[in-house]
């Protein structure tokens, strides 16, 4: 018997014109349709006159029917796989239904479609030739900002997905790590009351408390500048006893001239000056 096919079908962020007459097509071929919230499912099917099967498939069901579905598909069902809004496999469990199928050597496709977070990178007015996707932060105050800490330095646009109730508690801990850099928010994307914040993080804090968020945002801030991370290196070396920082490349393989060329460069100073301090080692 052949394999069946999964289809990864993103669905409308908000505004149901939204979807493609592709995912339109292929959620009237296939026999089964799986979906994060059946009832959110429901309506989207019923609203393009399409009557389907379905099947619960999310976070905290997906080991089960998981092998449910891989079994349906190793029968030979072909099967689409929907998330409540957006790309399957961001952000949601579709990311582990897709490496059960490679290693089943189940055929898939991935469907082009709706993704919040590039719609909010391009609307933000942020630098977009370099960004990266962090997805939503950990809901654990410590883990989160532990996070927060290792990207600290990243130059590239950053991009988070955070919920309502959360947004205020995230972006004073992005503030308070990051510095008061130049951010966005946006939320309810292709809806009615679509609407982008932007300003600085203390300006879009002090917003959002004035005017209580809704529904499910993108947060984009800018990435670390560069002249700024020069100068934290800079001065975090400088917090280093020079002989110290001589010994330290001496000890990586360096010969003593080229240990004091190298510091002086990365402290910007001159070679006699990191010599005088060089010569008792």
């Amino acid at each position: 018997m052949n394999k069946g096919t999964l289809y990864i079908c993103p669905t409308p962020i908000g505004n149901l014109e939204d979807i493609t007459i592709r995912v339109l097509n292929t959620l009237k071929a296939v026999d089964l349709v799986a979906a994060e919230d059946t009832r959110h499912t429901l309506k989207l099917l019923n609203h393009f006159e399409i009557q389907k099967p379905l099947i619960s498939y999310h976070e905290h069901n997906k080991k089960g029917k998981g092998q449910i579905l891989i079994h349906k598909l190793l029968e030979g069902e072909n099967i689409a796989l929907v998330s409540d809004a957006g790309m399957p496999g961001i952000s949601d469990p579709g990311a582990d239904i897709i490496k059960l199928c490679i290693e089943e050597e189940i055929p898939f496709y991935v469907l082009p479609g709706a993704t919040a977070s590039i719609l909010a990178l391009v609307a933000s007015g942020l630098d977009t030739n370099k960004f990266t996707f962090e997805g939503f932060l950990d809901r654990d105050k410590k883990n989160r900002k532990k996070r927060l800490e290792l990207i600290r330095k990243e130059d590239r646009t950053l991009i988070f997905y955070e919920a309502p109730h959360r947004i205020l508690s995230t972006l004073a801990d992005v503030l308070n790590i990051f510095g008061d850099r130049q951010a966005v928010v946006g939320r309810e994307l292709t809806k009615k009351y679509e609407e982008f914040i932007r300003g600085s993080l203390s300006e879009i804090i002090a917003h959002l408390e004035q005017n209580p968020p809704k529904g499910e945002m993108v947060v984009l801030c800018e990435g670390a500048n560069l002249e700024e991370k020069l100068l934290e290196e800079q001065s975090r070396l400088e917090e280093i006893p020079m002989k110290e920082h001589i010994l330290m490349f001496i000890e990586q393989g360096m010969d003593k001239k080229a240990a004091i060329k190298e510091v002086a460069r990365l402290r910007n100073i001159s070679k006699r000056e990191v010599y005088k301090e060089s010569l008792d080692l």
